[in-house]
């Protein structure tokens, strides 16, 4: 599952009106361009493959005073509501996330209730125990990962991963209950957007602004949710 769906769909509803500048400029702020496939091109076409399949509207508004064509703004529609809740509890709760889906799905827990939000933590963790008890019980010999030769590796992997990603979301859990944050329904939560031509320090030096004046070019090739280039 690609991160790029979940993160478009985010970040116009933290606008609840947005253009694809705007989009691409608050998922630049987060750095998500380094972890994730928000590439500008992914964007654009993202914003655009979403609107086709109804789950974002979008509202061409009249050209700036100083000329050149109309941008288009884009708002979540109730389906597009609907499958952004669906898309970020499964990045919550799901043990084999990819680090880009979980890293949105972080970027944006403070949608959900607290007490929904530590339900679905539990639910990885739970799941991280349930695949490393797979792993040692039917993928690692007797005597060990080492009777594997240098193949042991790939075991002792898996399970440094599983360790390391339950002792985190416990601690996530912990300060969540510990009451950090502002949650939904709990008043105004942090919300990391820049405001229309704040300058953005993070920002991509290889693109003006202006590419993504009526929504952006769509990616080359077509590609389902948008974008290439790897995950880190």
């Amino acid at each position: 599952m690609s991160a790029i769906r979940l993160l478009v769909l985010g970040a116009v509803r933290q606008h609840g009106r947005a253009h694809g500048y705007q989009v691409r400029n608050d998922l630049e702020y987060w750095g998500a361009h380094e972890w994730s496939h928000a590439k500008p091109g992914s964007i654009y076409h993202a914003l655009k493959q979403l609107a086709r399949q109804g789950l974002l509207l979008a509202h061409d508004i009249a050209p700036s005073t100083a000329g050149g064509p109309p941008r288009t703004e884009y708002e979540l529609t109730a389906a597009g509501e609907a499958e952004y809740f669906s898309l970020l509890r499964a990045a919550l709760s799901r043990h084999d996330q990819k680090v880009d889906m979980l890293s949105a799905g972080i970027g944006f827990v403070v949608d959900l209730p607290r007490d929904e939000a530590v339900a679905l933590l539990r639910e990885r963790v739970r799941a991280l125990e349930e695949w490393r008890s797979t792993v040692t019980e039917n993928y690692t010999p007797e005597g060990g990962p080492g009777q594997l030769g240098h193949i042991g590796e790939i075991m002792q992997m898996w399970l440094h991963s599983s360790d390391s990603g339950a002792e985190w979301t416990r601690g996530l859990i912990e300060r969540i209950e510990g009451g950090a944050y502002v949650f939904a329904g709990e008043g105004e939560p942090f919300v990391g957007v820049l405001a229309d031509g704040e300058e953005n320090p993070y920002a991509r030096k290889d693109a003006a602004p202006d590419e993504g004046r009526d929504g952006g070019p769509d990616a080359a090739g077509d590609q389902s949710e948008g974008g290439a280039g790897p995950a880190h």
